[in-house]
């Protein structure tokens, strides 16, 4: 039987809240860690405190299943040290009080589902497809994966079966990059950005969602996987596609790299740069998008 009370850390946020909805409809009982205990979204919070490590052991009670997507926003603010700083921590050191929790005290979980991200491959990876065996990049954000999935692989030490989400872009109609994307095309000021030709592997909320369930409930599922659509886009085709959904013509030039990085400074690479990623390892375990192309995500997000 697929495990019936899941405790979710960040559960508040975009991924988070859709997620609540749908195990919500499929019968399950949900927790959240939060920093502020009591009720959210109709579900019971449990206060944690990562900077000083601290949880209220109560919230892991029966729980047999863990999803773990807390994290500082990589997007929010303009990157500096001490912003750096707080992506990586907030990742390793929530994931390192998680399995601190598991080793310390007796519980029944029996897999913890972490959030990761394609960036694990690096910035730039040019039209190569990358597979969950692919290298890790060296840059700032393939480091903070890189240290995120190893504090995660260390809970599998406990006997404890551990998936990684390498999360691509998400979709959703509730805010997030599409949202970001389509404010300037709605007003006709939609570009492509930089040469417009890197890849962006994207993902439909749903299918994600769905995808952290499903490995949820198959114990078969296992390790890192790839969590994004068998159909990316480059950054001019999604430019042009959200246009085509929206009714406005993308016509005006490029937005050049330089521009971009006066603007953005070093958090420009995630825009300028692309990865190409396959997720031909989960459907292979039989997991099934409801969304694999863009245009029926978009008519779906924009209906």
């Amino acid at each position: 039987m697929p495990p019936k009370r899941v405790l979710i850390t960040g559960g508040t946020g975009l991924i988070g809240s859709r997620l609540t909805e749908l195990l919500l409809e499929k019968n399950y009982e949900v927790r959240y860690l939060s920093r502020s205990p009591g009720k959210v979204n109709n579900v019971e919070a449990f206060e944690w405190d990562v900077k000083k490590q601290t949880m209220d052991t109560s919230a892991i009670a029966g729980v047999t299943g863990i999803i773990n997507l807390a994290g500082a926003g990589v997007a929010d603010k303009r990157w500096n040290q001490d912003r750096k700083k707080l992506i990586m921590a907030s990742r390793t050191r929530s994931t390192a009080l998680l399995k601190d929790t598991l080793r310390d005290i007796p519980n029944q979980v029996k897999v913890v589902v972490s959030a990761s991200g394609i960036n694990y491959y690096g910035y730039d990876t040019g039209g190569v497809v990358k597979k969950e065996a692919s290298r890790f990049g060296d840059d700032f954000l393939a480091t903070v994966t890189k240290a995120w999935e190893a504090e995660a692989d260390l809970i599998a030490d406990l006997d404890i079966r551990v998936v990684k989400m390498r999360i691509g872009m998400v979709l959703s109609r509730d805010g997030g990059a599409l949202d970001k994307m389509k404010m300037p095309i709605k007003y006709g000021l939609g570009a492509p950005l930089g040469s417009g030709d890197q890849y962006v592997s994207w993902v439909h909320i749903d299918d994600l969602c769905r995808m952290f369930i499903y490995a949820i409930e198959n114990e078969n599922i296992s390790g890192a996987y790839n969590a994004v659509t068998p159909y990316p886009v480059t950054n001019k085709q999604l430019t042009k596609e959200i246009g085509k959904a929206l009714g406005k013509p993308v016509f005006l030039p490029k937005v050049p790299a330089f521009a971009l990085k006066l603007a953005l400074g070093e958090m420009a690479s995630m825009v300028l740069g692309g990865v190409r990623a396959s997720p031909e390892k989960i459907m292979t375990e039989g997991f099934e998008f409801k969304y694999p192309g863009l245009k029926e995500a978009l008519s779906d997000l924009f209906a």
